[in-house]
């Protein structure tokens, strides 16, 4: 049984007319229901995944810095104003879980070298090692336990982006992690991310945030799936067409 069952929204009336209330995927969104161990949140920036994201991590209890529920340091102030109009149903309540958020990793790693718990993440300090190691370390040791094992209590897993440092066999290593903890029985992860790689992972469920509201979507429908496969099917006629668009956002 996955420990969070669903998010149920209560937004403003009126909402506020600036950002992160006028993403056109927040339009009409009364409720995500989550269905299988592994959910992807995909759409291109700025569609507010990661607005999403940070604001669920904020109202499950986690720093929205980054980290577990009881990690206490502060980076860069993050306001994740969602949360409040968010109403957590739990079948049971995750008393462990990470938060892990690309963009303030530095951070983090500075974290845990105060705390001296070095041998919770391989050993040696998240720093000592090239961007996309430190992130595996943390996949690998931090959140997988012994021998890729996770906890047995119900354990939510955030991730936003984790492949923004990963080499292609680096999200293929971590694509094998998310397949032991979606047969745990115990780990539910959800995930905003932009890799057709993490996305290929069977039995998972995806959300588009390129609709308004957010609305289910597959593998093969998904965008990042389908630019790559565009790009990759013919490199050639795909940079021709790019070069010749003069659109100042490509």
């Amino acid at each position: 049984m996955l420990p969070l069952r669903s998010i149920q929204f209560t937004w403003p009336d009126p909402r506020p007319g600036q950002f992160p209330w006028t993403i056109p995927a927040f339009h009409g969104l009364e409720s995500l229901t989550f269905e299988n161990p592994v959910t992807f949140l995909v759409g291109d920036n700025g569609s507010g995944k990661s607005t999403l994201l940070e604001s669920l991590a904020q109202a499950a209890g986690f720093n929205p810095e980054g980290g577990s529920q009881h990690a206490n340091y502060d980076a860069v102030e993050t306001e994740a104003p969602l949360s409040q109009t968010m109403r957590l149903i739990w079948n049971r309540r995750a008393r462990n879980g990470f938060f892990f958020r690309a963009e303030s990793f530095f951070s983090y790693a500075s974290y845990v070298d105060t705390l001296g718990c070095l041998r919770s993440y391989g050993g040696k300090s998240l720093h000592a090692s090239s961007h996309g190691e430190s992130f595996l370390a943390l996949f690998r040791h931090r959140l997988s336990g012994r021998r890729g094992r996770g906890p047995s209590e119900p354990t939510l897993y955030l991730f936003d982006e984790p492949e923004a440092a990963l080499s292609t066999t680096g999200q293929l290593a971590f694509l094998r992690l998310l397949n032991e903890w979606a047969g745990s029985g115990h780990i539910q992860v959800i995930a905003a991310t932009h890799s057709p790689i993490l996305l290929a992972l069977p039995g998972a469920s995806l959300y588009s945030f390129d609709s308004s509201p957010i609305q289910p979507t597959t593998y093969r429908e998904s965008s990042p799936y389908q630019l790559t496969r565009a790009f990759l099917d013919n490199p050639d006629r795909f940079l021709k067409e790019l070069f010749q668009d003069n659109d100042p956002s490509l």
